[in-house]
């Protein structure tokens, strides 16, 4: 890989690693104004709703310049959404406008991947985004975990940073300050060269485009199976977060500042199942793993017998001058969200490159990520809301992960099925061996 892509990588994982630390400082800081339990996943779908507002602008956006620039605005607006939270306004809608600035992100970093490499290394460029993504969570979520832990806090406050009178203000400028990191990453992403795209005054031709974009990847035989797959896995995705936290909280008594690295092991496993798919998976074989999201639907099941694993102390340790236990349940735990993230992570890389892939043959990377944005991040909405009503309806935490579980395993065998008729009709993996680029 050139120099060019190590430096589009970093950026990315700074970016995302202040993300995910974010996001649990903010539902830290719900919990301190107690704020209702349903406004923790609401906290994600505030961040969301950009995507899909405007999915329609964004793509023509970010083909309308060097993606670099791009990356630079959007990870400014992240800049001042975090510190708009950290001057006081309402979690939510601060991270909403972290949201606007991921919204715009995203086409830049997924695209300028199509347009800087060659279509034989997407694969493997998706393994590194996605493994690093994934790496991002994982250290995110244990840096804001860590900056909530009373220990931790307590030592950033014994500063004495003028104006930082709280651990939540200590917390947030941390996390500011990792945003700054990703900017100037940002400022030595290199230029592709690519011929870009005037962006258009009229925000109504915009809105056919769009709609036109949607339509011509639903209609591809392979953009729609791939786009249906990813669709499908970050909406469940970004449910399972929550579920995770909530699952941790309820039914393993464990609290937020430790169940956050619960998150981690789910990551460490998709990074590992990322990793495995760039090595073993081409782009033509890319629809052989859809059964693998049949079977992390039904093994989502085990987590509701957990539980019932008796805790039979393993080992004992200190972390960071804490005492810290192993025991039989936890290592139960820690192994099945692993498999789960494994599994995840090594169906769900293979297609999102075949999708870009596809995408950028038919329309054009930016253009074709903002379609992939828009209709994976409907589904988040779609999903989030479901599971705080839910929350809010006081259904069981188990119960809710039988039904989620059930719906993704279903869900992937209809997908599998659609794709069976598809090569009936005809070849339809052979339109990979008539695309030249």
């Amino acid at each position: 890989m050139p120099l060019g892509f190590y430096i589009i990588m970093a950026a990315q994982f700074f970016s995302a690693l202040a993300d995910n630390a974010l996001l649990i400082v903010s539902i830290a800081l719900l919990k301190d104004m107690q704020a209702p339990p349903q406004y923790e996943p609401m906290l994600k779908f505030f961040f969301t709703i950009s995507y899909v507002a405007l999915a329609a602008f964004v793509g023509a956006y970010a083909d309308s310049m060097p993606k670099w620039r791009v990356m630079l605005i959007s990870n400014t607006i992240k800049i001042g959404g975090c510190m708009t939270m950290l001057f006081g306004m309402h979690p939510l809608f601060a991270y909403a406008i972290v949201g606007l600035g991921a919204a715009a992100y995203s086409p830049a970093k997924y695209g300028i991947l199509t347009e800087y490499l060659p279509h034989r290394l997407l694969v493997v460029a998706n393994g590194w985004i996605e493994g690093l993504t994934i790496g991002a969570i994982i250290l995110g979520t244990g840096i804001g975990g860590a900056l909530i832990f009373p220990g931790v806090s307590d030592k950033l406050l014994s500063l004495n940073i003028p104006f930082m009178d709280t651990s939540f203000e200590m917390a947030l400028l941390v996390v500011g300050f990792i945003y700054l990191l990703a900017a100037i990453f940002n400022l030595f992403v290199p230029d592709t060269g690519v011929d870009h795209k005037p962006l258009k005054n009229n925000p109504l031709y915009l809105l056919h485009d769009f709609n036109h974009c949607l339509k011509l990847l639903w209609r591809d035989k392979l953009g729609q199976i791939s786009l249906a797959v990813t669709t499908l896995f970050w909406g469940a995705g970004a449910t399972l977060q929550f579920i995770v936290l909530k699952w941790a909280d309820d039914s393993l008594g464990i609290e937020l500042s430790k169940a956050s690295l619960l998150q981690g092991v789910v990551a460490i496993g998709i990074s590992v199942g990322a990793v495995m798919a760039a090595r073993k998976i081409t782009l033509r074989r890319s629809p052989s793993v859809i059964p693998l999201g049949i079977a992390m639907g039904f093994a989502m099941f085990l987590m509701v017998a957990v539980p019932y694993v008796p805790q039979i102390p393993l080992t004992n340790f200190e972390l960071m001058g804490h005492a810290m236990a192993i025991d039989l349940r936890m290592i139960a735990v820690m192994l099945l969200l692993v498999a789960v993230g494994a599994m995840a992570g090594f169906f769900v890389v293979p297609m999102n490159a075949l999708l870009q892939h596809r995408g950028h043959i038919l329309m054009g990377a930016g253009h074709s990520i903002a379609v992939q944005n828009f209709n994976e991040n409907l589904s988040i909405l779609v999903m989030i809301l479901l599971y705080a009503l839910l929350i809010w309806l006081d259904v069981s935490i188990s119960a809710v992960i039988i039904a989620f579980g059930l719906f993704m395993a279903v869900s992937m065998f209809i997908i599998q099925r659609k794709h069976f008729a598809n090569q009936r009709e005809f070849d339809s993996v052979a339109l990979l061996d008539d695309s030249k680029h």
